[in-house]
This record gives C-alpha cells, structure tokens and sequence, in this order.
C-alpha cells in the first residue's frame, strides 16, 4: 500500500460521530493533553503502526471501541501509552514514541489492562510485533458524558453504524489470514460485514483465561 493510501485511510477517521465520542487523532483532549499537538503526535504513531504491519501481519485482532486508557492517548488501538513509553513489544519501528497524555494526570501514562493482556498473550504464543494488527469495530473513543473524558462506554447502534465505513476499509486494507473478534459485540458488528471471524472471550471482568486458550489455538493454526 502507498503512503497516499495510508493517508486516505486516516483522513476517513475524521469524520467521527458527534455527541460524547472523543477523535484522538483530529480533535485535542483540552484537559487531558500534553499540548494542541497531541492529535498530530498520535496520527504519526498509527501510521507507523500500520505502515509496519501493512503486507506482513497474518492476524487481526478486533475490539469493540477504543478506550481512554489505550488509544485515546497512544493513538494506536489496545496498545497503552504506558507500553510505548517504556518501549515495550517493539510496537513502533521508525519512530520514538511519545506520551500525549500530561504528566500530572498520569505520572508514569496511562495502562490499559486489555492491550497489556492481548499483546502479552500474542508474544506469548511467538507471534510477533508486525505479524498481527490491532483494531476496534467502532474506531473512536466512547465516553460517558457524565464521568468526562476519562472514561468508557459502550457505542450505541447509530455510533456502531457510523464507524462500519472505517471498519471495512481496514479490513480491504489488512486482508489476514485470520480475523478474531474480541467479544460478542465486535464478532456481531463484523457478521453485520459479512466478515467471516473466530469470536474468542474478551479478557475483560475475568475472561483472559479463557482468551489466551482460544487465542492459542487459532494461532497454532495459522503456524
């Protein structure tokens, strides 16, 4: 893929829905970020991402909607800042990453326990870093409006709808061998395409048991 094409993929994720959906990659978290340059910060870390992973990875691996601990700040989904930071999985190949997120709201940056137990479990397992690529059925960060920014919640139906565009050209674009579905409402949404994928346990509220062994065995697959 050609970096014009790449660009045309992350120009799509500008038009995000309105109402409480946070854009990290157009739109500066005015409480929370470093500075006005945190969404050009975070652009930059998922082109590298996918730049990396483009033509080489063989899995993908799709979530339900980024959350405030993940990609809000690091840009790049299930992956937390906390992980680039500290240069963790070789996430990032070409680039130095950088936090966007300000010190006195999270001295060390935020951890999201989802990207901490699905990178974890795919190095595991011998994958690596540019051999699977992480993304969410709904592209952008949900939040409740009562609780800010700092804070998830699940997409509703018209949100889910709004984001099928993006969700299907990362997929024309990532054409692996294997999609897995991270819980039942991303393996519903992507049924919704026509996408044939593994449905394995989200790790959340007690499940990365049961996730690891069913990651496990589809990998084993694909090996």
């Amino acid at each position: 893929m050609s970096r014009d094409q790449l660009d045309n993929f992350v120009r799509l994720l500008k038009t995000s829905p309105s109402g409480a959906v946070f854009n990290p990659w157009w739109e500066v978290d005015r409480e929370n970020d470093i500075d006005r340059f945190a969404p050009i910060i975070r652009r930059q870390q998922l082109r590298a991402y996918a730049q990396e992973r483009l033509g080489r990875a063989k899995l993908v691996v799709i979530g339900e909607a980024l959350g405030y601990r993940g990609g809000h700040f690091s840009g790049i989904p299930m992956t937390s800042e906390r992980m680039l930071l500290h240069r963790q999985q070789q996430i990032l190949v070409g680039v130095k990453p950088r936090r966007t997120s300000k010190p006195s709201v999270c001295p060390n940056g935020f951890s999201e326990p989802t990207a901490t137990i699905v990178w974890g479990a795919l190095r595991e397992i011998g994958l690596r870093p540019h051999e699977f690529v992480l993304w969410n059925a709904f592209p952008w960060h949900s939040f409740d409006p009562r609780r800010g920014l700092l804070s998830n919640r699940m997409p509703n139906k018209s949100e889910q709808l709004s984001g099928r565009p993006v969700l299907k050209a990362f997929l024309e674009l990532f054409a692996c061998e294997q999609i897995v579905a991270l819980g039942k409402i991303a393996a519903a949404l992507l049924e919704e395409l026509n996408v044939n994928a593994h449905c394995v346990r989200h790790p959340a509220s007690g499940g990365a048991k049961f996730f690891r062994q069913q990651i496990a065995r589809i990998v084993n697959k694909l090996a």
